[in-house]
């Protein structure tokens, strides 16, 4: 870490384990909360000017009254969203304690060209094999990769960000009904029709960790995904807009019209 922050003037921690739940949970720990501090402590000793740190929206954990703000408290519910949420208590002790300049970001739902997150769902809805579970009705909060990247700069270079944490995330969120319509639209499929219990997928999916993580397997199904249709994940984020300038510039349709292209260019839908 001394070797890449030495002589730089910003820098942006973006590097964790995500969506991993075969391995140790140590890795984790080891990447996500040692790994920022390991980043602080080298940007410390050599003085550079900023840090922005990203954290992530997954630190609230389930939206109980959406749309929630920074001010939430911290209630994460997976080993992602826990170790996350230790290391940004790190970078806020470091940033307030330690001398630090700094800011922390909380992106939701990152989407677009370049990502393969929403891959699956996308030709689970070309191939007419998409079910909703539940009602469809949660919130979800989605970040076009653009605008995400416009927040970043935005925290990386206004001298309103320092010593602050903000919520980065689209216009709106929306329902998983209306998410999955649009992807629908986009991609020239009939709408998806009918709904199931979620229940009994959460449960398969607590069986597929159980048996799968002791053979060091990557569960072909786990909570974590399961819980994106229970719970909610919509977010205020006029403290960014009033303090930073930040204006998602990507409505869904766009956002997910241009990633459905992307997908077609790598191959992956027809």
């Amino acid at each position: 870490m001394e070797e890449a922050v030495r002589g730089v003037a910003i820098v942006y921690h973006l590097a964790a384990v995500f969506r991993r739940t075969s391995l140790p949970a140590r890795v984790p720990w080891e990447v996500n909360v040692e790994g920022t501090r390991n980043v602080l402590a080298a940007a410390r000793k050599y003085r550079v000017e900023r840090v922005v740190h990203c954290s992530t929206v997954g630190v609230h954990g389930a939206i109980e009254h959406p749309p929630a703000d920074e001010t939430a408290p911290y209630r994460p519910g997976d080993i992602y969203q826990r170790t996350k949420c230790e290391a940004e208590k790190i970078a806020r002790r470091f940033f307030t304690q330690e001398g630090l300049p700094g800011v922390v970001v909380r992106p939701a739902g990152l989407y677009g060209p370049g990502d393969t997150r929403f891959l699956k769902l996308y030709r689970l809805i070309y191939h007419r094999r998409f079910v909703m579970f539940g009602s469809g009705e949660v919130l979800y909060h989605l970040t076009y990769i653009d605008d995400f990247i416009e927040g970043l700069m935005l925290c990386g270079t206004r001298p309103e960000a320092l010593g602050g944490t903000y919520i980065l995330a689209g216009e709106r969120a929306v329902t998983l009904n209306e998410f999955v319509r649009t992807i629908a639209r986009a991609l020239g499929v009939p709408l998806p029709e009918g709904h199931l219990p979620v229940a009994p997928l959460w449960l398969a999916g607590a069986l597929c960790e159980a048996v799968c993580r002791p053979l060091g397997l990557e569960p072909p199904l786990h909570r974590r995904r399961v819980n994106f249709f229970r719970h909610h994940r919509a977010f205020d984020i006029s403290k960014a807009r009033r303090e930073l300038g930040y204006a998602p510039a990507t409505d869904l349709e766009t956002g997910v019209r241009k990633t459905a292209a992307w997908y077609r260019e790598q191959g992956w839908i027809p």
